[in-house]
């Protein structure tokens, strides 16, 4: 997911505006609201404000820093929110838990834009319940200015930067990280075979003393070249447009990572039928595209991507070839097994 800006800002944002949500639903909720609990700066702020004048419906954001996060305030009976945006493995983790509400947004006429190949969730084949909404590759940005060339995956990276004497920034996720081992050492990314778990924290932790920092803060810091590069979400490409003769990003060699997250009602929505309205008004090609123009991802409307700036329609980050396409893993629900990730994630944080 794009997934930018200061987490803990956006946590607190989540927590204030949140807050406003359930006041406003204890209170009753308007015929002409939606409520809307997305990930921090993940919506262009110009397709709200598109929605609302062509329906008159008013748009309520209120932001989420984490799956985990959201789906904490969900089933801890926050009951104001309509649409939430979970990852495809958090939307079969809430299937299970029977938080969503069947749409029928298949079989809307604007439903013929989506690809089928984005249909990714097990408890959803046939898009009855959500709707793809955005997509994107888990690389590396990197400062070439900083590094002295570009560079074509981890191995490339690490070797690099051993060389010179530099650092690197790796995200403050479990799975991201495990992932990045897990690949490296040409396992799946949603391995649960111990012994393959132990070798990618053991692959990370050989990589610390050149990791800065575990953090999600990490794009100003590859801009200012305080770091020459960073595990990041394809975002960054915001920054590589703005400054394309010192930045890049790269999908590494050896694999990557790749995030969706789908547009869902709640069960408990009280807005369905705005919500429902919603979720039609995103199968436009028009809209994916002016959010991507923003949020410099993908989208799995087939029609938008050819309404994009010429900079993102033309990116091969953005818009990977079939071959690196199949360089890209997306996480599955692992569930009790998230709990050998965790150990070996505070033996990765710990050691020294």
């Amino acid at each position: 997911m794009v997934k930018m800006g200061n987490i803990l800002r956006r946590a607190l944002r989540a927590t204030v505006l949140a807050g406003s949500v359930l006041a406003a639903s204890a209170a009753g909720s308007l015929a002409a609201d939606l409520n809307i609990y997305n990930w921090g700066e993940y919506i262009n702020p110009a397709v709200l404000k598109r929605f609302e004048d062509e329906t008159g419906i008013k748009v309520n954001l209120s932001t989420y820093a984490s799956n985990e996060e959201m789906l904490a305030k969900i089933q801890g009976g926050a009951t104001g929110y309509d649409i939430v945006f979970p990852s495809v493995h958090m939307q079969e983790i809430m299937s299970k838990l029977d938080l969503l509400e069947k749409t029928d947004i298949n079989q809307y006429e604007g439903f013929a834009n989506i690809d089928p190949a984005f249909l990714r969730a097990k408890s959803d084949p046939n898009g009855e319940y959500c709707l793809p909404y955005a997509w994107g590759s888990v690389g590396i940005m990197y400062n070439r200015k900083v590094l002295g060339k570009d560079i074509t995956g981890w191995h490339d990276l690490i070797e690099t930067v051993k060389a010179k004497g530099l650092k690197f920034a790796l995200l403050d996720d479990v799975r991201e990280v495990m992932g990045v081992g897990l690949m490296l050492n040409g396992h799946s990314v949603n391995s649960t075979d111990p012994a393959e778990l132990q070798q990618a924290a053991d692959t990370i932790i050989a990589m610390k003393p050149y990791v800065a920092a575990f953090t999600y803060e990490s794009r100003p810091m590859v801009g200012s070249g305080d770091v020459a590069a960073a595990h990041y979400f394809i975002g960054s490409m915001i920054d590589v447009f703005g400054n394309p003769k010192d930045l890049g990003y790269v999908i590494p060699e050896e694999g990557a990572t790749m995030y969706q997250e789908n547009i869902c009602v709640l069960k408990t929505a009280p807005n369905k039928e705005n919500a429902l309205k919603f979720m039609q008004f995103y199968t436009q090609p028009e809209i994916p595209a002016l959010n991507m123009a923003q949020q410099t991802n993908g989208t799995a409307n087939m029609k938008s991507r050819a309404l994009t700036p010429d900079n993102i329609k033309n990116s091969e980050e953005i818009n990977p070839p079939p071959e690196t396409m199949k360089r890209l893993q997306i996480f599955e629900d692992i569930g009790k097994d998230i709990r050998q990730y965790d150990r070996l994630w505070t033996r990765i944080k710990t050691a020294q």
